[in-house]
């Protein structure tokens, strides 16, 4: 049966859709010997699909690996960079890092730190990435200055980024320091460095970001241990659980389905 390719390489693992998308925009990934192209249509039991000319076999897909990671600063939430910075599966030891398709779920920027879903279950970061769901993320964002209660106002109403209004999130002062403070900040979107370019706006520049949960998924559990900087567990089976809920309560509607 037919499947559009970048789907097929996220169902058998090798990385998420939106990554299959970019190896086939780098000349990465040929079907029957020809480059392949984005939206191409593939059958697995019949054509030979080779990326970096190393062919991919449907018998060879491996186990569906779900982790949580407490990501340290100065690492980048990609599989490959091409400054050469260390990236997130450098975390992680040999037998989990190659050959697995483990990839990170969303992105945490380099400078951030905290909770971070690593999986090579591509239609599970296809869901949970889907601009169709929402899953909230929860930060303890330290800023420069006191911003007032109207601009802590101002940002849980949301802010316009790029002609766009943010969606409204929860911001609550936790902390005053001389110079800096602490706010609690809880997003149901993730725009690309959103947090930090909403409070440069506002006047108010992120000096530290750290992310404490993905939904009801938490760097410490009453049954988990906390997970120090750079340590990494397995999700639990009520975690799996949430986030099968997630991805199952609205339909995703898309063209690449």
């Amino acid at each position: 049966m037919e499947e559009r390719l970048q789907k097929i390489l996220a169902q058998w693992g090798i990385a998420s859709r939106r990554e299959s998308e970019e190896m086939i925009r780098q000349s990465r990934v040929r079907v029957n010997g020809i480059l392949a192209h984005l939206g191409q249509k593939v059958d697995p039991q019949r054509d030979k699909i080779l990326i970096d000319d190393l062919p991919v076999l449907t018998g060879q897909r491996p186990s569906l690996i779900y982790l949580l990671l407490h990501k340290p600063a100065g690492f980048v939430s990609t599989c490959h960079d091409p400054q050469g910075r260390p990236t997130v599966l450098d975390l992680l030891p040999s037998e989990l890092r190659e050959g697995l398709g483990i990839h990170p779920v969303g992105r945490l920027d380099v400078d951030s730190t905290g909770a971070l879903i690593l999986t090579n279950d591509g239609e599970l970061t296809y869901g949970l990435t889907h601009p169709s769901h929402s899953i909230s993320k929860s930060y303890r964002v330290t800023v420069q200055g006191h911003p007032p209660a109207a601009v802590i106002q101002r940002w849980s109403q949301g802010v316009i980024l790029e002609g766009k209004i943010t969606r409204p999130a929860r911001v609550r002062l936790i902390e005053t320091y001389i110079n800096q403070s602490c706010l609690e900040i809880v997003l149901q979107e993730g725009r690309n460095r959103q947090i930090r370019r909403v409070a440069e706006q506002l006047g108010y520049p992120v000096i530290k970001l750290h992310r404490t949960a993905i939904g009801s998924i938490q760097l410490k559990t009453a049954i988990t241990p906390f997970l120090q900087v750079g340590e990494y567990r397995h999700l639990t089976q009520d975690e799996m659980i949430f986030l099968s809920k997630q991805i199952n309560r609205t339909p995703i509607k898309t063209k690449l389905s």
